[in-house]
């Protein structure tokens, strides 16, 4: 069993507190969040203590510390724990800023600390995984594009909305990174155009609610990437790759929240996944059980800082096109 403290007791820090309390392989110690009362409710659901954060990082038992508390604390917090001696599973984006990451990268990869794994958990869904054991067998041949959605229900709640980041380093952070991690290519450059299309709420902050980002990779294919604040029809996140030999994808299937008009063409089976918490529940216990290995020595981080940095770079780039109407050379971005 690995001890393990839990910062957050929001939305995210409820997800990981129950599935930290149900892992076989993880005693969930204590809960740290500065609403000390959200810390205590959630301990009391868990089992869990709760704590201040120099009380828990105190604890020599403690090997392990899940960060999910809120974005503009991510780096602080992570800094903090493997300052203390603990590894790290820090939920995404690293930062909200690459600029904040610049003098952090270095010691977030130091090898004299505790490892540090990012939590880009569709790393760690099986389907999303067998997609890029293809590509990278060379089963469709030469790659030469793809098409990724990102479809939410629904917006989320309004008092996250100016805390996020925005739409890309939030949300579509999670495509830019397994992007990356499929197709082995990293993004050269971006062009991103979007709008508020049905959540005013998202305009008050500069922010936008749907996109369509377009990526050109260094001697890859070319990518689009379509996302959503708003699916009516449920949680829809696909990729489909297009190859000299072969086109396929992941994410169509019976619970796929789209349908055709085709006659003959029955609508999916469903009912269609109702959020990310549903769609990537094996894939969170599956990072967890990286986080483990991690933590015990056994295995090396399968997402290190690099791959966080790298990933909040192109949610950058997508941020300056968005507002300045251009395409933005990744070579802009510091990193």
């Amino acid at each position: 069993m690995l001890k393990v403290a839990l910062f957050g007791a929001g939305r995210m820090g409820t997800l990981h507190a129950h599935n930290l309390a149900a892992h076989p392989r993880l005693d969930l110690a204590w809960i740290v969040d500065p609403r000390r009362e959200a810390a205590a409710r959630l301990a009391s659901e868990t089992g869990a203590g709760a704590a201040g954060a120099e009380e828990a990082l105190a604890d020599s038992d403690v090997r392990g510390v899940v960060i999910a508390s809120s974005t503009d604390a991510h780096l602080t917090d992570a800094l903090t724990c493997l300052r203390a001696g603990k590894a790290v599973l820090c939920e995404k984006p690293l930062s909200l800023s690459t600029a904040d990451l610049e003098g952090a990268a270095a010691e977030l990869s130091d090898p004299a600390l505790p490892p540090l794994l990012v939590g880009f958990n569709r790393r760690f869904d099986p389907h999303i995984s067998a997609l890029r054991e293809r590509l990278h067998a060379g089963e469709i041949g030469r790659l030469e594009s793809l098409h990724i959605i990102n479809h939410d229900p629904a917006a989320p709640d309004l008092d996250f909305v100016p805390r996020s980041g925005g739409l890309f380093r939030d949300f579509s952070i999670h495509d830019f990174d397994i992007l990356r991690w499929m197709t082995g290519c990293e993004v050269e450059e971006v062009y991103a155009d979007g709008g508020v299309r049905g959540f005013p709420v998202f305009a008050t902050y500069d922010d936008v609610d749907t996109a369509v980002v377009s990526m050109r990779l260094v001697d890859g294919p070319f990518t689009v990437l379509t996302v959503s604040r708003h699916d009516p029809l449920g949680y829809d996140i696909r990729a489909e790759v297009f190859g000299s030999r072969d086109s396929i994808a992941v994410g169509l299937g019976p619970r796929t929240p789209i349908r055709s008009v085709e006659p003959g063409v029955p609508p999916p089976a469903g009912p269609a996944w109702k959020d990310f918490l549903e769609r990537f529940e094996s894939a969170y216990a599956a990072e967890f059980a990286a986080f483990v290995a991690v933590a015990r020595g056994d295995s090396p981080s399968p997402c290190t800082a690099q791959d966080g940095v790298a990933a909040l770079r192109v949610a950058e780039a997508a941020d300056r096109s968005l507002h300045e109407h251009r395409p933005v050379p990744l070579a802009e971005i510091p990193g």
